[in-house]
C-alpha cells in the first residue's frame, strides 16, 4: 500500500488533469550493465544500470522491473534478500527499493536520497538478522528490516574524515567498515557507534596493503579485506597480508564458499583452496562482484550480463532482452507498428535494433556481417515499409528483403573534406513521387542533397544559398510543395535553408533556394529539429525555442517568399531536441526538462512531463516517434525507452462500425468517461435521447476516438437510459450510429 500511495502521490496532478492523455506506460532498457547480484535456490536477481531482474533457473525465464513497475530509481548498485523474502535494491540516487516477489508491491524508502548530502550512492546492502546494513557514499546506516526505520548512521569513524565513501560494511561481535581510507572497527564494548572515538581505524601502517578497501569477508571465522593491492586478514590488533599471489592485485570483490574463497579482480576469477590457486578465467569485459548457486555455481555481475562459469572455457552471459544500449538518437515506426532505433555515431554505438511484438533484436557487425559499422546515427521508414540507417562514416544502408549499402564506392556521394570516403549521412525524406532524399554532412563535393528514385536512378544537388559552405546538415523535412528544408549547424553559416529543383533533376538552372537566420525572425540559428504539421506549417525547433514558418508556397510562386514567421509563447526559451507531430495535430516537444505537449498551433501547454511527474527514465528528450495506428509515444532518453498509449489515433478513412465502451456506463460523479472509437477525421458527435431530443453535440477531437463524460449541454450529468450516439462527418454524408446504456448511481 505505502508503494501504491507513494506512486499516486507522484502521478496525481498529471493523471486527474489528463485522464485520457495517457496510459499503459511501459519502460524498455538496456539490463547488462550488472552492478550487483544475489543467488537465491530459485534464481538470482540482479542490479542493473537499467533497473532489477530476477532469473529462474528452473524454466530460464527472466522478470524485468523497471519505474512503470513501481521502481523508483532505475539505476540500481546493490542487493540483497533479507529473512523474511523480500529483496532489498540500492540505487545510485540513494532510493531504496523493497519488493515482495510473491506480491510484486515495491515500497521504496527514500530517507537517503532525500538527505544533504552530496553523494547518496548505496555501494551495498548486507543482512544481519533484522539489520539491513547500507554502505554509502557517505557512511553506513542501519534500517529495520521489519519496519523499515533507520534507527542509526554513522558519518565519522575516528579520524577518518566525516562522510567518508564506505565501500562495504560486515557485523561479526562489532562492525567493520570498508572504506577509501583503510578499515574502521568498532572497539571492543563501545555502545555509541555513532561517536567516532568509538572506533579505531586502520590503514597500511597497520598492515593493509592499500588503504583502498573494496570488500569485507568472513572465511573461516577471520575477517578479510580485499582491496586494490591485494588482500590482507585482521589478527585482532592489526592487519597482514594473505594470499601473497594476489599481491598487487586490484581485488574488488571476495566471496567465501565452504573452504573455497573465490577471487575477483577487474578481469580475472580466482578460486583459493588451502594453499592452491586457481585462475577460473580471464575475461576481456569488466567484472563488477560474485554471487554463488548450488545449481549454476559461481555468478559474476559484469557489463555485459550475469556471467555464468559452465567451465573454464565456456562462459555464459545471460540478461533480459532489450535494446542494445540504452541510446535513442532517432527513431521512426513503420506502417506495420515496428520500432525501429539508432544507436550512436560514435565507438558508443552498437548498430542498430527494432522493436516487434514485444521482443527486441538487435543489429550489429558481429551477427549481422552485411553491416560495415556499428555507429548507426539516425533512421527513416519509407511508404513501402523500407527502412534506412543513416552512419556516422561509411554512408547508409537499406533493409528490404535484403541490407543493401550505400557508400563512396558505389554512389557518387562524397565524403567531409579532410577524408572524402568519411560520409555521413544524417537525415532522410521522401518527396510526393516517393524519390529518397539523403542529406549529407559536409560534403567536400558541395552535394549536401543526393535523390534515389523508385528506379535506383541517382540524382546529385548543390544548394546554391550554401555559396560555398560546406554544411554541418542534421534535420531533414519535405513539405507538400516538395521543398526540402535542412538544418545546418556550421558556425560559419548556421541556420535554415530550403531548395526545390522545381521538378527538373538535372536542370539546376530553374532550382530555387535560400537561407533562413535571425534576421529573417528565427529563435536562434542553432536549428535543433523540423517537423511539418497536418497544416503544411513548418515546425522549426531552436537552442531557444520554437518557430513556425507558414505560408511556404510562395518559395514558388514569387522570387521573394511571403514566409510568416512566428515564436510559439509555449516554447519559448526552451532547448529543443526534437519534435514530433500526432494524429490529432498536437504537438509532442522533446526538451532537456522533459516532454511538452501543445495543441495544434502552439496556443497552449497541454502537459508537461519530466522524470518526477511521469514514468519517464529522464528529463533530456533525446527523439520521439509515434505509432499512429494505435496511438502509441516511444519516447527516447540516455537512461533507456518509455511508451505510453493515447487517444491520438489515424482516424479511419470511412465509417464501418462504432465501438462504445463501458456500456453500461455508471455516473458516480468520477472521471470516467464513454470512449467513442472508429471515426473518421473531424467528425461531428451528438448524443440524443431515446425520444430524439438533443443532450449533446460536440465535435472530436479529430483523431479515430472521442470521448463522452456523460453530461448534457447545460454541464449537468444524464439520468440513467439508453442513449444513442451519432457520428457524422462535417457535410452529413457518412454518418455512424450506436448506443449506451447510462446507469446513474
Amino acid at each position: 500500500m505505502r508503494r501504491l500511495l507513494v506512486i499516486l502521490f507522484v502521478l496525481l496532478p498529471f493523471l486527474s488533469s489528463f485522464p485520457q492523455l495517457a496510459f499503459n506506460w511501459k519502460n524498455y532498457t538496456d539490463m547488462k550493465n550488472v552492478r550487483a547480484i544475489f543467488s537465491t535456490p530459485e534464481g538470482v536477481w540482479a542490479a542493473s544500470t537499467g533497473g532489477a531482474f530476477y532469473y529462474n533457473y528452473a524454466d530460464s525465464s527472466y522478470i524485468a522491473i523497471h519505474k512503470t513497475d513501481g521502481l523508483v530509481g532505475a539505476a540500481l548498485t546493490a542487493v540483497t534478500e533479507d529473512n523474511s523474502g523480500n529483496i532489498w535494491f540500492g540505487s545510485a540516487t540513494g532510493v531504496i527499493n523493497v519488493l515482495n516477489p510473491k506480491s510484486m508491491e515495491i515500497i521504496p524508502i527514500m530517507d537517503i536520497s532525500a538527505s544533504d548530502k552530496s553523494s547518496k550512492k548505496i555501494n551495498e546492502l548486507r543482512v544481519v538478522g533484522d539489520t539491513i546494513i547500507v554502505s554509502t557514499d557517505f557512511g553506513v546506516s542501519l534500517i529495520n528490516s521489519k519496519t523499515f526505520q533507520f534507527f542509526d548512521t554513522f558519518f565519522k569513524f575516528g579520524s577518518f574524515s566525516s562522510n567518508i565513501k564506505v565501500n562495504s560494511a560486515l557485523k561479526e561481535n562489532r562492525i567493520f567498515v570498508a572504506t577509501e581510507s583503510g578499515v574502521a572497527v568498532q572497539k571492543p564494548g563501545s555502545i555509541n557507534p555513532s561517536a567516532p572515538e568509538s572506533w579505531d581505524v586502520y590503514k597500511t601502517t597497520e598492515g593493509l596493503p592499500s588503504n583502498n578497501v573494496k570488500k569485507l569477508a568472513i572465511f573461516k571465522g577471520e575477517i578479510l579485506a580485499a582491496t586494490e593491492k591485494g588482500i590482507a586478514k585482521f589478527n585482532g590488533t592489526s592487519w597482514e597480508l594473505v594470499m601473497g599471489l594476489f599481491f598487487n592485485n586490484d581485488v574488488s570483490d571476495i566471496f567465501p564458499k565452504g573452504d573455497s574463497l573465490f577471487i575477483l579482480t577487474k578481469d580475472n576469477i580466482y578460486v583459493q583452496y588451502g594453499e592452491t590457486s586457481k585462475q577460473l578465467i580471464n575475461s576481456l569485459i569488466p567484472l563488477i562482484n560474485f554471487s554463488y548457486s548450488e545449481k549454476l555455481g559461481i555468478l559474476v555481475g559484469s557489463t555485459q550480463g550475469i556471467l555464468r562459469l559452465k567451465n573454464e572455457f565456456s562462459p555464459e552471459y545471460f540478461f533480459p532482452n532489450g535494446p542494445a544500449v540504452n541510446q535513442f538518437p532517432s527513431m521512426k515506426v513503420d506502417n506495420k507498428g515496428t520500432l525501429w532505433s539508432a544507436s550512436g555515431k560514435d565507438v558508443t554505438g552498437m548498430g542498430f535494433y527494432k522493436f516487434q511484438d514485444g521482443y527486441w533484436h538487435n543489429y550489429n557487425m558481429a551477427n549481422t556481417p552485411e553491416l560495415p559499422t556499428n555507429f548507426y546515427y539516425s533512421v527513416y521508414t519509407s511508404s513501402d515499409n523500407s527502412v534506412y540507417f543513416g552512419s556516422w562514416g561509411v554512408g547508409f544502408v537499406r533493409i528490404r528483403d535484403r541490407i543493401d549499402q550505400f557508400n563512396t564506392k558505389n554512389t557518387a556521394m562524397r565524403g567531409i573534406d579532410v577524408n572524402p570516403d568519411f560520409l555521413v549521412i544524417t537525415d532522410f525524406a521522401s518527396d510526393s513521387k516517393n524519390n529518397l532524399w539523403i542529406l549529407n554532412w559536409g560534403a567536400v563535393n558541395q552535394n549536401t542533397l543526393s535523390m534515389l528514385t523508385p528506379d535506383s536512378t541517382w540524382h546529385h544537388f548543390s544548394i546554391p544559398a550554401e555559396n560555398t559552405y560546406l554544411g554541418q546538415h542534421f534535420s531533414l523535412i519535405i513539405d507538400q510543395y516538395n521543398t526540402k528544408w535542412f538544418s545546418s549547424r556550421d558556425p560559419k553559416r548556421a541556420g535554415l535553408y530550403y531548395f526545390n529543383e522545381n521538378n527538373t533533376y538535372t536542370n539546376p538552372g530553374d532550382d530555387i533556394s535560400g537561407y533562413l537566420s535571425r534576421n529573417n525572425g528565427l529563435n536562434n540559428n542553432d536549428i535543433t529539429a523540423l517537423a511539418i504539421d497536418r497544416r503544411g506549417d513548418i515546425w522549426v525547433g531552436t537552442s531557444l525555442g520554437v518557430n513556425v514558418i507558414s505560408n511556404t508556397g510562395t518559395i514558388l510562386s514569387s522570387s521573394t517568399p511571403q514566409l510568416r514567421i512566428s515564436s510559439v509563447f509555449t516554447l519559448r526559451q526552451q532547448t529543443i531536441n526534437c519534435i514530433a507531430v500526432d494524429p490529432l495535430n498536437q504537438k509532442w516537444v522533446g526538451t532537456n526538462q522533459g516532454l511538452l505537449l501543445v495543441n495544434s498551433d502552439g496556443t497552449y501547454l497541454i502537459a508537461a512531463l519530466d522524470s518526477k511527474n511521469s514514468p519517464l527514465l529522464a528529463d533530456e528528450i533525446r527523439s520521439i516517434a509515434i505509432d499512429e495506428n494505435i496511438g502509441k509515444i516511444y519516447v527516447g532518453t540516455d537512461a533507456g525507452l518509455t511508451s505510453f498509449e493515447t487517444a491520438a489515433i489515424k482516424p479511419q478513412e470511412a465509417f464501418s462500425e462504432l465501438f462504445i465502451y463501458p456500456s453500461p456506463f455508471k455516473i458516480n460523479n468520477s472521471s470516467g468517461v464513454v470512449t467513442i472509437d472508429g471515426l473518421i477525421r473531424d467528425t461531428e458527435i451528438k448524443i440524443l435521447s431515446v425520444n430524439g431530443k438533443l443532450i449533446n453535440h460536440f465535435p472530436s477531437p479529430g483523431g479515430r476516438i472521442a470521448y463522452w463524460n456523460g453530461k448534457d449541454l447545460n454541464g449537468q450529468y444524464v439520468s440513467s437510459g439508453i442513449y444513442f450516439i451519432i457520428a457524422f462527418d462535417k457535410d452529413g454524408n457518412s454518418v455512424a450510429t450506436g448506443k449506451i446504456a447510462v446507469l446513474r448511481e
